[in-house]
């Protein structure tokens, strides 16, 4: 049996919309191993009530496109899931689900793939890398397309930023937070994200992260997707007025994420109340970035 440690991750982070991603330690643990046959799927903790636990389970499905790579025939598999990511909330479940079905299943196999091949399988499956690939490799990774091909590079953060993390108590899909989205945006407003994703990324490398007051900034997805989000705008506003060095949508959503090096109880709280003012019921988690990614932490050869 292998187990194996997955983080939650926040995918844009403002302006890199579909291109950064960050790591968080928030894990689900994905426990897996052979059989004499059959399918055993057993699920702790979040989506216990509404995760499949037959051949459609994301986990298994993901498995599978490890062994059919490695032209491996399962006969059986028993796999034990401990969900502590909220899901359809923007904090990245179903790439970890993705990422820790595939990582434990090579693991299962000795590691016949690479992280590499494993990312490349990852976003096939997902259909984007921002949340795949920092859940496999951990930290600040900005991921590309090149053709059919995933180019990333990881970043590993330093220092004492915090991550707070405003989750309201309702769910968001990311098909319904992309069909929201114009199909087109005008040159100024391309120019601004660029500008701002540079700065964020050079924020990050050289630790100015007062200069993610700018650097988050986003004029592609988040002003469409506020409307699917009653409270975003106020809760941000909140949370610089508190201190934060950033703030921005987690994802498609619904989950607001701040940063900063202090005052991050004062910070979630001032965003808890923007969408109490709402009606809208939420939950805090103060959590750190992740610069391990996706790890067996017990078995495998």
């Amino acid at each position: 049996m292998v187990t194996v440690r997955v983080p939650a991750t926040t995918a844009n982070l403002g302006p890199g919309f579909d291109v950064l991603g960050l790591a968080l330690n928030l894990y689900n643990f994905v426990e897996m191993s052979f059989t004499a046959g059959g399918l055993q799927i057993e699920i702790i903790g979040e989506g216990t009530a509404g995760i499949p636990r037959d051949e459609n389970n994301i986990v298994f499905r993901a498995a599978q496109k490890v062994w059919q790579k490695c032209n491996y025939d399962c006969q059986g598999v028993r796999i034990r899931l401990i969900n502590n990511i909220p899901l359809a909330r923007g904090l990245g479940s179903s790439a970890a689900a993705i990422t820790g079905g595939m990582v434990a299943a090579n693991a299962l196999l000795d590691y016949p793939l690479s992280n590499d091949e494993l990312l490349q399988l990852a976003t096939g499956f997902e259909g984007h890398p921002d949340n795949v690939a920092p859940a496999l490799l951990g930290g600040l990774v900005m991921s590309i397309m090149e053709g059919e091909n995933v180019i990333s590079h990881k970043i590993p953060v330093q220092g004492d930023l915090q991550v707070g993390a405003i989750i309201p108590h309702f769910t968001l899909s990311t098909e319904n937070g992309r069909q929201i989205l114009p199909q087109q945006f005008s040159r100024e407003d391309a120019i601004f994200n660029v500008g701002r994703t540079a700065l964020l990324v050079a924020a990050f490398l050289q630790r100015k992260y007062d200069l993610l007051q700018f650097g988050m900034q986003d004029r592609l997805h988040q002003p469409y997707r506020s409307s699917l989000v009653p409270g975003m705008e106020t809760a941000f506003q909140k949370a610089k007025a508190a201190g934060a060095s950033g703030v921005a949508l987690s994802g498609s959503g619904p989950t607001v994420v701040a940063f900063g090096v202090e005052n991050m109880d004062v910070i979630c709280g001032e965003m808890l109340a923007a969408f109490a003012e709402q009606g809208i019921e939420a939950s805090i988690m103060k959590l750190l970035p992740d610069n391990e990614g996706a790890r067996v932490i017990n078995g495998g050869l």
